[in-house]
Order: C-alpha cells, then structure tokens, then sequence
C-alpha cells in the first residue's frame, strides 16, 4: 500500500487511477469518435451533484447550432461536467454554501473552483437554484479566505486536515486548508467570481461584514507581499523529488520592492523562478479595480475602495517599468521579473498566463500583447510543443512535450481569427483521444499518453469556448 503523506500531489493522481488511461491506451493509435461512438458521458441523471433546468435547455439550443456530431457530443460532456461531479451543495448558518472540487482531487482550489462555475454565470437569471449554487461559492471563497489567503486549496470540510501530500510540509497549517502555496491568483479568482456573480444578478446579499473581512485580509496580503519593509510572514519548503515544489530558504528567490506583488507558487502549483509573476500581477490589477467598484457601489466603503485602486494603480505603473522585455521582434511582457533587472521570457498553460490575458480582461497594451502573444506560441517560449497531434504551450508541472489542451482552449479564447479558432478546435477534438472529455495535458505525437481523466477546469473551460462560437461564429463548427 502507498503511504499518500508520503508522496507529491503528481504521484496521488498517478496512484489515484487518473493516468490509468495512459497505461491502457498507450498502444493506441489516436483515433477520432466514429459516428457510433458519439454518445453520453454524463453520469445518469440520478447521480449527477447538481441538475438545473437552464443548463440542460442550454445544452440543447447550443448543440443545434454545432455542425460537428463530435464537438457536439464533446460539448454536451464537457460543459455540465462541474455541476454533474464536483459540486456540493449545502448551507453554512442558513445561507446556501457550495464546495467545489478540482475533479480527482478531493479538495477545492480557490482558482479551479472560480474559473470552473464561470461558465454558468449567463444562465444565472433563468434558474434561482443554479444563482444560489454560486451565490453558495461566492460564500465558501469568504469562508476559506478568512481562514489563510495564503492557501491555494482548501478541504471540503473545513475542519479538516490537509491533503496527503501536505501533511509534512513545512509552513502554518491550519484546519480546513489542502495545501499552502500562496498563489497570487488564488486570491484575485474569488473577487472576478463575485464581480461576476454581482454583474449577472445584481444579487448583493453574498457582500456581507464577513466579505468584507476577507477582501480586507486579500488587501492586506497583497500589500505584505509588495516586500517594502519584510518578507512577510510566509514560508513554505516541502521535501520532495521535484524542486518547484518547495521553495529557495523557503521564501523563493529575492525581489526589489519596486511595487508588484511577490507570488511564491504559479497557477500550476509549481515555484516562481522569479517572485514577480507578470500575468498574476496584471491580473490582480483588474481584480482590484473591480474590488473598488464593488466596495464603491455595493458596501459604500469609499477608504477601502480607494486602497484597493491605489494598489491597482502602484502594481500596474511597476509593471510597465519592470516587467517589459526587449526582444529583436520588439518589447513583449515577460513572464516572471525580480525588479532587479532579471526577467523570464516564457509562458505556462495555467491560467493566468500572458496568452489568457485578454480572457482575464487584463491586457492594458493591445500591441504589447500580440507581440507577446507571437512568442509564447512559437518555439521561442521553451514550454511551446508541437507534434503530429497539435501544438501549444505545457509547463514545467508535467515536463517536455506535453501539451495542455487549456493553452489550446484559451488561444482560440483570445483569438479573432477565424483560421486560429479552427485550428484550435481540429486540436482538442485529437486531443481528447475519444474519450469525449478534455484532459490535462497530452504527448504532442499520442494523445494516449495523457494525464488527469478527470480535470474539471479544462472541462468547463472547453464549454464555455464552444458555447462563445456556437453564438458567435456558428459556422466554425461544422
């Protein structure tokens, strides 16, 4: 038997039976749905977590418009998936409460759980019982926020341990939290959901004292984290096999406080190799500024707004300074900076990631961004792979030539070329491997060779693409 708090996050899913199809497939050939294959691989609706009217009516009107029977079959898989196997509804002190899990991980990650319902916020004023789920994750964010905003993934139930590769882990560890890797997009997710939540509803009620609280406890971590006067007071070091688990003297690598805002992890839960993650940082820019709104219109707190614009402002003037690169091709964003004058020129498929940024509303440069854009999806980004199977960006999360169908999903996502869109979608359709459902990552020359069978994010995040074409550009998928 494995000894799970022995072992790294990779490893549990491994074990887990999530890379069981890399095994059994392995002497595959890729292979496109026949017509026979196409069908259901939902859950039989009695075992699905959370049924709702909208969604399903709106898995039909959108499938009428998709030409394609496998992008179809795909679609109706893909876009329910959150809801099908992953929600958990409840309430907490007689308001709704919904925990959210990543997928084969038992545990809720503030960005996954953000980005995974994102998809269902149009749908929200047509069905009260999918608006209360969400209103029901807005709340949980509240709730882990309150209890560490360094944390990047917390249990579903709140008063218990960690996940069973962090239970050794050198850092502050408390009830509720799966692991602690402070990740600066971990703490902007919560407040794009709750902007987005507000916007689609108008509902305010989630934006209660206890919000409040939190978004002040975000605001007071990122300030932390600007290192003007300390470190800070977080630190994290893990043994393992792999060095981005675990960082340098436990604080990572130094930064000049030149005004961004430190993030030890990145989206894909791997270290920094410098503290200043560029897309995170612009990220956080458009967080903060929607939080100005929110704490302007909603809660009235004109100090707290301001703060939280002032921040805004200093973050996104440092950018321009220091995190701009000169390449022969012209100045681009770089991906991670000190504020030293060191810089990292390359991309990873998690979002956020400098191809996503227009997909977060946080690309303030729009020529700055195409020529950032023109290197991360060209060999000139050391993690862009391409192969027999399709081309796009990986990480160092699981290693060389492996592509991740999310980079794929987001290039189409912040395209507005026909021919790109296209290309993307040919891709991920090789890229499922018949299975019906999008994964983690794949080899760029056998999508047999995949990982995570079960990824809700990349799942949900497909949807919303097909979903965005279906309205938009319906002759794309046929």
């Amino acid at each position: 038997m494995l000894d799970r708090s022995q072992i790294s996050r990779r490893q549990f899913v491994k074990a887990s039976g999530n890379m069981v199809a890399l095994g059994a497939l392995s002497a595959s050939p890729a292979r496109l749905l026949s017509q026979q294959d196409i069908g259901s691989k939902r859950p039989a609706p009695a075992d699905r977590k959370f049924q709702s009217k909208a969604v399903e009516e709106f898995l039909i009107q959108t499938s009428k418009r998709i030409g394609d029977p496998e992008l179809a079959a795909m679609f109706r898989n893909c876009y329910p998936n959150t809801l099908d196997t992953t929600v958990q509804p409840g309430q907490f002190e007689g308001k709704p409460d919904t925990a959210v899990l990543t997928g084969d991980i038992p545990a809720m990650w503030l960005r996954d759980s953000s980005a995974q319902v994102w998809p269902y916020l149009p749908l929200l004023r047509s069905d009260r019982s999918l608006r209360e789920l969400i209103e029901g994750v807005v709340r949980r964010h509240t709730r882990c926020l309150l209890i560490d905003t360094y944390a990047n993934a917390f249990m579903t139930d709140l008063n218990a341990g960690p996940l069973p590769w962090s239970v050794h882990d050198r850092t502050e560890m408390r009830k509720g939290v799966g692991e602690r890797k402070y990740e600066l997009d971990s703490i902007c997710y919560p407040i794009r959901l709750a902007h987005g939540y507000w916007r689609a509803t108008g509902d305010t009620s989630p934006f209660d004292a206890q919000w409040k609280e939190a978004m002040q406890a975000v605001l007071e971590t990122m300030r932390a984290q600007q290192r003007k006067h300390s470190e800070g007071p977080y630190r994290f070091q893990r043994r393992a096999e792999n060095p981005t688990d675990s960082l340098i003297n436990g604080i990572g690598s130094p930064a000049n406080p030149v005004g961004m805002i430190a993030s030890c992890f990145r989206p894909s839960d791997d270290a920094c190799t410098l503290p200043f993650l560029v897309p995170s940082n612009l990220f956080a820019v458009t967080a903060l500024r929607h939080l100005a709104t929110m704490l302007n219109t909603i809660s009235h707190e004109a100090a707290m707004a301001n703060e939280a614009e002032n921040l805004a402002k200093e973050v996104g003037q440092a950018l321009h300074a220091y995190a701009i690169a000169r390449t022969p091709q012209g100045t681009i964003w770089a991906y991670e900076v000190d504020g030293f004058g060191g810089q990292v020129l390359m991309d990873d498929a998690n979002v956020p990631s400098l191809l996503g940024l227009p997909y977060l509303e946080s690309s303030p440069d729009r020529q700055l961004y195409d020529r950032t854009r023109q290197l991360v999806w060209s060999a000139r980004n050391p993690w862009f792979f391409s192969g027999k199977l399709g081309e796009g960006i990986g990480g160092p999360h699981i290693g060389r030539d492996s592509i991740w169908p999310m980079s794929q999903i987001i290039y189409a996502l912040t395209s507005s070329f026909d021919t790109e869109i296209t290309h993307a979608l040919r891709m991920l359709k090789a890229s499922s491997n018949g299975t019906g459902f999008i994964h983690e990552s794949y080899n760029k020359d056998d999508s047999s060779r995949f990982t995570r069978s079960w990824f809700a994010w990349a799942n949900t995040l497909f949807g919303e693409l097909i979903s965005l074409v279906a309205a938009s550009r319906p002759a794309l998928l046929r």
